[in-house]
Formats: C-alpha cells, sequence, structure tokens
C-alpha cells in the first residue's frame, strides 16, 4: 500500500501541473473572444451572439460524458482484470458515473416534459 500513496501522489503532481495550463488556456480564449466581440462593437458591427444551450441540452451532455467515461473506466479495469483480479473491484466504481449520468438524462427527458405541458 506504502508504494500506491507514492504513485497517487505522482499522479496528482503531473494533473496539476497539466490542468494548471489548460485553466489559464481557457481563460485566455473566454477573454480574447471577449475582447474581440467588444472590439467589434466599437466599430459598430453586428455580432451575432451564440446562443446559450437550453438546460435539457446541458443535461444531456453531462449525461453522454459521464456514461461514456464510466464505460471507458469500467473498461479499463475490466481488461486489467484479466491481469490482476482485484482490479475488478476498482472496476465497480465506474456505476457511480454511470448512475449520475443515467440522472443527467432522465432530468433531460423530465425538462422536455415539463416545457411541452406549459
Amino acid at each position: 500500500m506504502e508504494g500506491l500513496t507514492g504513485l497517487a501522489a505522482v499522479v496528482m503532481f503531473f494533473s496539476f501541473c497539466l490542468a494548471i495550463p489548460g485553466f489559464y488556456t481557457f481563460y485566455r480564449v473566454r477573454k480574447l473572444r471577449t475582447d474581440e466581440r467588444l472590439a467589434a462593437m466599437q466599430r459598430g458591427v453586428e455580432v451575432p451572439m451564440q446562443p446559450e444551450l437550453s438546460e435539457a441540452a446541458r443535461s444531456r451532455r453531462a449525461g453522454i460524458l459521464l456514461i461514456a467515461g464510466a464505460v471507458g473506466y469500467m473498461l479499463a479495469f475490466t481488461i486489467l482484470a484479466r491481469y490482476e483480479p482485484d482490479a475488478m473491484m476498482a472496476g465497480a466504481f465506474g456505476a457511480i458515473p454511470f448512475t449520475l449520468g443515467l440522472g443527467y438524462f432522465l432530468d433531460s427527458a423530465l425538462i422536455r416534459r415539463d416545457a411541452r405541458a406549459s
């Protein structure tokens, strides 16, 4: 178990090292888009606004991503379990994001049903 702690520390360190530039890049791209839009508006150019996703579309997207991630996670540990039988226990934790994804799909369906009823 001691080796696992060191591995977890190294993985977390490198994850943070990769995440920080990603967050900065997201911020910069968003700032550049905003500056570009403001400059165009000052020149009097009509700038079309990108439509926001509806709440149902956001729930559907989150459901797709969670279920796809869960299936990939469980598949990876199922393949690993051929060589290390205890890995199947870790693969079972893929049920958590899978059920969250199903919940998001249910939320999307309920939002659409409520929108039709209104």
